[in-house]
């Protein structure tokens, strides 16, 4: 009996009460796809197994569906074979990543557009604000914040500081800090919003009107 063989009966027959059907489906369609690969390749189970170490009987009830695909069995197949281990497992289909936005909200003239699908933990928004002039009021509330300017000038008015954001530039701050930021009331202003309840920390900072680019 060769190292890949074991006499387990369970194995053998690919009952296993530990896979779900999600799993079980995945491992049905291995043995198909082996035998698919090899024909292909023109090889033959007694080629397949010198080559593999194998024996002939497990690699023929692999591909039967009879013997349940290990690691340690599709290694050294795929290695004969000159394929990618995931060809042999036939890997998932990659879901669209792409985010369905959901319907914008408007809020006191603010236009936002939710960008994450789950409620809880950090929340990013896409913001229009129009061209206005409005007087800050500065307010406080738990959590942090993470600006970044799209297009337009953003006014951030944060404690003490006083601040103008062009496209490309960001801020990050404590939302405990007073703070009030909208359209400088030069024309409209396109920005991220990206806000953590929890204090999640960002890593960049705006830099105060008229001085460098340090911190």
């Amino acid at each position: 009996m060769s190292e890949h063989e074991e006499p387990q009966r369970h194995e053998e027959t690919g009952r296993d009460t530990g896979t779900d059907t999600g799993t079980d489906d995945v491992l049905a369609e291995v043995g198909p796809r082996l035998r698919r690969i090899r024909k292909e390749r023109g090889a033959t189970l007694a080629g397949l197994s010198t080559a593999t170490g194998i024996s002939v009987s497990t690699l023929s009830r692999l591909e039967s569906g009879l013997r349940k695909p290990s690691l340690e069995l599709l290694l050294p197949i795929a290695r004969a074979h000159q394929v990618p281990l995931d060809e042999l497992v036939g890997a998932p289909p990659v879901g669209d990543p792409r985010i369905r936005v959901a319907k914008p909200i408007v809020r006191y003239g603010r236009t936002h557009w939710p960008l994450t699908r789950q409620p809880g933990g950090l929340q990013a928004y896409k913001v229009l604000e129009p061209q206005r002039r409005l007087e800050p009021e500065p307010r406080t509330h738990e959590g942090y914040e993470w600006l970044y300017v799209l297009s337009g000038r953003l006014r951030l008015v944060l404690g003490e500081h006083d601040v103008v954001l062009g496209a490309g530039e960001a801020a990050e701050f404590d939302t405990r800090v007073p703070h009030w930021f909208g359209s400088t009331g030069e024309g409209p202003v396109e920005f991220l919003s990206l806000f953590g309840r929890q204090g999640e920390r960002m890593h960049v900072r705006a830099r105060p009107k008229g001085s460098g680019r340090g911190d």
